[in-house]
């Protein structure tokens, strides 16, 4: 009997494919008969994709495949970020996506090549599918408000302009089916509103999206019901597949034995519910006046905090963040005196195990996707303040549509290689911890009862899993 094959190719950044992976895992679980190849594109900074594949636990190995490709010889510059660096370096790779298809299946009889999944951005590759006569799917790691988003002002784009940012006024509200309440323009993505091809690049993503069989969605119908079912009755959409949350829930502090557990056992010191976490992704990090305004809310909030502090890159470099030698430095003179017993500033965070530590009673969060789904399974608050890409409208949805976080800012930009965002005030940051903080908060309970939720939709018979058994069944018949 042959074996069926998926293959998948997620963008380059540890934060595309680990969910990937997970998601790969949970599909070979649901049948014997599929193996998966996942092709990994890298950007030139990315330094942990070889001790993450080398992870891959034993009971995957034989039918989950992670292939790195060989970064490309291209003419994109790489060195500075932005969209359309980044679009163009991921289309960059389709030789290399085509060779490495070629070489794996091509002399394999017993392997029978199902289809690519792809990645949000990845939509390059449905080219070299089509060349195979292979179908394209999409597994969309954002939210589904996002995904119906992205298809709302593609559709904008073909009755107004190439440029979406035509079509809007900054001051203005916009009418979106995935969103329960108007979404200010201010509160949509950065890359919508620019003036350049990267907005054009955006809508033709989600024009190619339409092209596909099905899209898988990081999400669970009892989270975003709204938004799915938005999605559902537009027929020019794909069938979707909410099969979330799909996070890694394996050991994240590979490398950082020692500052693990100093975390956790400050955390066991520390009453439950008590501690207000403030982390920012990856890529986030703050120039010193906005560190300084930070700490003086946590101080004068009163407040047990644990906060990942972080360095920010040089100026117009592709690079992320580093670790503070002396956070001192850039911290109000005499804080840790001060705040004594009741803060710790680190570097490094593993995010879902702190999430998860019963110490922990709020979050103050940038809102990636990823970040928000290890909330809502933890059961933990956010407060929200969003710095790039599609956060800004998590952060709307989760304060406005879904009422399951409190408000710092909404509307925070900072564009990865543009700082100097206008200053949050620690008055502002102050009152965001104290409503977020309160026991009393209505949003605590909503936040709960979803985290409950999350959990019961990857299970037996649950939402998620039932949509994940669909996905199968159709990529099996083609």
């Amino acid at each position: 009997m042959k074996t069926a094959e998926l293959v998948f190719i997620p963008a380059p950044g540890m934060g595309h494919l680990v969910p990937t992976v997970e998601v790969a895992k949970q599909l070979v679980d649901r049948d014997e008969q599929l193996s998966i190849t996942v092709l990994i594109m890298s950007l030139p900074l990315e330094t942990k994709i070889p001790s993450y594949t080398k992870s891959l636990s034993s009971e995957y190995t034989s039918r989950i495949t992670l292939l790195p490709l060989s970064q490309p010889e291209t003419s994109v510059s790489m060195s500075s970020f932005n969209a359309i660096n980044f679009f163009e370096y991921i289309s960059s790779y389709k030789d290399r996506v085509k060779d490495a298809v070629n070489e794996t299946f091509s002399s394999s009889s017993s392997v029978k090549l199902k289809g690519f999944v792809i990645d949000m951005f990845c939509t390059a590759m449905i080219d070299v599918a089509n060349e195979f006569g292979i179908p394209s799917y999409v597994f969309y790691t954002s939210s589904a408000a996002m995904l119906g988003l992205q298809l709302h002002f593609q559709s904008l784009s073909i009755e107004c302009s190439p440029k979406v940012h035509n079509c809007v006024d900054s001051e203005s509200e916009v009418l979106i089916s995935t969103y329960i309440n108007p979404v200010p323009v201010k509160c949509l993505p950065g890359i919508i509103l620019d003036n350049d091809e990267s907005s054009i690049m955006f809508v033709n993503h989600a024009r190619r999206f339409r092209e596909t069989k099905g899209i898988m969605v990081n999400t669970f119908a009892e989270l975003e019901s709204h938004a799915l079912k938005a999605l559902s009755d537009d027929e020019k959409i794909p069938p979707i597949y909410p099969v979330g949350p799909i996070l890694n829930l394996g050991d994240e502090n590979e490398d950082h034995n020692q500052e693990y557990d100093t975390i956790m056992k400050w955390l066991d010191e520390q009453p439950n519910s008590s501690v207000v976490f403030l982390c920012f992704g990856s890529k986030g990090s703050f120039e010193e006046d906005q560190v300084k305004e930070i700490a003086n809310a946590l101080e004068r909030s009163g407040n047990r905090f644990l906060w990942s502090l972080r360095r920010p890159p040089p100026k117009d470099k592709l690079q992320f963040p580093s670790e503070f030698e002396n956070p001192e430095e850039v911290l109000p003179v005499g804080f840790f005196q001060r705040t004594k017993g009741r803060g710790k500033v680190i570097g490094w965070a593993p995010q879902l195990a702190i999430l998860s530590h019963p110490a922990v009673g709020g979050f103050v969060s940038h809102c990636g996707w990823n970040s928000t789904l290890e909330s809502v399974r933890s059961g933990v608050p956010i407060a929200t303040w969003p710095l790039y890409a599609e956060q800004q409208s998590n952060a709307f949805q989760l304060v406005k549509d879904l009422g399951m976080a409190v408000e710092i800012k909404m509307d925070y930009r900072e564009d990865f290689n543009k700082r100097n965002p206008p200053l949050v005030k620690a008055e502002e940051i102050e009152d965001g911890i104290r409503k977020l903080m309160d026991s009393e908060n209505k949003i605590r309970a909503k936040v709960m009862e979803m985290k409950d939720k999350s959990r019961a939709a990857l299970l037996e018979s649950g939402s998620s899993y039932v949509a994940l058994g669909h996905f199968v069944e159709t990529a099996m018949k083609n």
